[in-house]
């Protein structure tokens, strides 16, 4: 079995963090391991309110020694952070263990947040993760965070983006949730490895529930390089991949809902 970890949060709602890194391994054909840096909760009395609860120093390294020293992976992708200490682990561990496919999902908000939570961390994520990601796959907000760019509404504007965040180490960029952008009437991201400019277009999937999406997204390049895709093909299976999962996606709850990473299997993506 090719392994694959993933160092995030958990999401106690099942439909994002590591709990969505870990089914798209699973439905990639990897053994997925999951070094849980905090668990995020939401309070179903207080119209779902988001709590953080960081796992602190000690278990992070334990459970460090027990993925990377133990067991060993090809492939790591990081998410939700939450503390400086978790940053600093995950740059010692990927230098260390040489982990070179290593995917940098830099989340800074949870869903339904529009400030970063904490923008001393996401400076520290910059400066030490950005330069060992083979790929860093920041969504509209973050790439603006990232960039310090405050509005990036146009494709002009990603371009403008992903060649900030490419001077400041990134090996490449991969800039999702172009959905989102003014009038889109296509799921466009943008792929940038300091020479071209690669578009990925998609049929526009209307959906409001999208928990998970940038996650599973993320999850799945970090799974098409550990089965050794190049980094275009990765990011263009992920893009089929995220497609087919929100095709299928459903209410959780009147509040939220994620997309069905199973729905894959209904298509031709792996022949």
């Amino acid at each position: 079995m090719v392994k694959i970890v993933t160092i995030a949060g958990s999401d106690a709602s099942g439909g994002a963090g590591l709990e969505a890194d870990l089914k798209t391994f699973s439905e990639y054909g990897l053994y997925g391991m999951a070094a849980v840096t905090l668990i995020a909760t939401m309070d179903p009395d207080h119209n779902w309110a988001h709590a953080v609860f960081p796992v602190d120093e000690k278990t992070m390294r334990a459970q460090m020694e027990t993925i990377f020293k133990g067991v060993g992976a090809i492939a790591a992708k990081s998410g939700m952070l939450g503390t400086g200490y978790a940053v600093a682990l995950t740059r010692e561990y990927i230098r260390s263990y040489n982990i070179t496919h290593y995917v940098l999902d830099p989340v800074m908000v949870c869903k339904g947040n529009d400030e970063a939570l904490n923008p001393e961390l996401n400076n520290a994520v910059a400066s030490t993760l950005l330069p060992l990601a083979e790929v860093v796959t920041p969504n509209l907000f973050e790439a603006g965070q990232l960039a310090g760019i405050k509005d990036i509404s146009s494709i002009d504007r990603m371009k403008e983006a992903a060649r900030i965040i490419k001077d400041k180490g990134a090996t490449t960029v991969f800039i999702k949730g172009g959905a989102k952008l003014p009038h889109a009437e296509h799921a466009v991201d943008l792929l940038y490895d300091g020479n071209a400019f690669e578009l990925f277009e998609a049929p526009l999937i209307k959906t409001t529930w999208t928990h998970g999406a940038g996650c599973t997204t993320s999850a799945a390049i970090a799974a098409g390089l550990a089965r050794g895709l190049s980094v275009y093909d990765a990011v263009a299976l992920a893009k089929q991949f995220i497609t087919e999962s929100l095709r299928a996606s459903f209410a959780l709850n009147q509040w939220v809902g994620p997309g069905n990473p199973s729905n894959w299997r209904k298509s031709t993506l792996f022949g």
